[in-house]
């Protein structure tokens, strides 16, 4: 049993919120995943600039190191933003896979969460109060975002198997449920290319969805697709960097409610973390069909 929240904003004037709602949404959640929360921005974008998320827990030492790092071997300063456990790095799009190989081979304790134009991702282990505070998500803005509230069942409880799961440029899933098929799904994909870091199902729906998008296919199209490859119980919240999607699976045990006003569209794994929302007594409020993907773009 775990918790999700998503919130797409319509209205521009209220993106200086995006933060504020979305931890208002995030807390409610918190008996249905007290383990670990994590939360994905969408703010502002850069041309010819991508962000890379990293987490370390040995932030203060490594962090000023890869800083350095970076401006020394590139010649040019970096835009380091370091919050708690995490940083975030806007780089040259020309520079973005020699700086992955300097993370990969001089600095293996620091992760990867995301990367992509726009989106950040904050995750870490405790209650998800604590986890909001510690990374100020109240104060951020942004377009859209999503988030999760953990109670593992299949994995340790780590930073890494937190949600969301970012496989994708301007990708990232989070999940409430349990898929039967992943280690075949994982190997599968393995032998395709794909590089995993967990043994965390999640990650392997978030990789499925990644890789045939990367092959061609729409989001929609992929999303299909998971509804015939992904085996067990799932409601499914998919950002990227225009919009989100909501995905239940055929029997649709696990819950979910989306609301939608002029303003913004929500979700919520149940009605009482949309209840702070403003105008949500006016809202249209309804359950996700079963197998029914539900998808809004800016």
């Amino acid at each position: 049993m775990c918790g999700i929240v998503g919130l797409f904003l319509k209205n521009a004037e209220l993106q200086s919120q995006l933060g504020m709602h979305l931890e208002s949404m995030l807390i409610p959640m918190s008996d249905r995943g007290p383990d670990s929360a994590g939360i994905a921005i969408y703010g502002a974008t850069e041309e010819d600039k991508l962000k890379l998320t990293v987490q370390s827990g040995s932030a203060t030492d490594v962090f000023p190191r890869l800083q350095g790092t970076l401006e020394s071997r590139f010649s040019q300063s970096v835009d380091f933003k370091a919050i708690e456990t995490h940083a975030v790095l806007q780089i040259d799009k020309a520079i973005v896979n020699p700086v992955r190989e300097i993370l990969d081979i001089e600095f293996p304790d620091i992760r990867i969460m995301s990367r992509g134009e726009s989106v950040e991702i904050y995750k870490e282990v405790g209650p998800p109060a604590d986890v909001s505070k510690r990374f100020g998500i109240a104060q951020m803005r942004g377009s859209h975002g999503i988030g999760h509230t953990r109670m593992a069942t299949e994995s340790a409880v780590t930073t890494r198997g937190a949600h969301p799961f970012s496989t994708g440029p301007d990708q990232c899933l989070v999940h409430n449920g349990s898929l039967s098929n992943h280690n075949n799904l994982r190997r599968e994909l393995k032998r395709q290319g794909v590089r995993f870091e967990t043994e965390n199902d999640t990650e392997v729906a978030a990789a499925y969805l990644s890789h045939h998008i990367e092959g061609g296919l729409t989001l929609g199209d992929a999303l299909e697709g998971a509804l015939k490859d992904l085996d067990g119980f799932y409601t499914f919240v998919f950002s990227t960097r225009t919009g989100f999607g909501v995905l239940r699976d055929p029997i649709a045990c696990k819950p979910a409610v989306l609301a939608e006003t002029d303003d913004y569209v929500a979700f919520g794994s149940e009605y009482r973390a949309l209840v702070a929302l403003p105008g949500i007594e006016k809202a249209t409020v309804w359950e996700p069909e079963p197998a029914t993907v539900y998808f809004w773009e800016h």
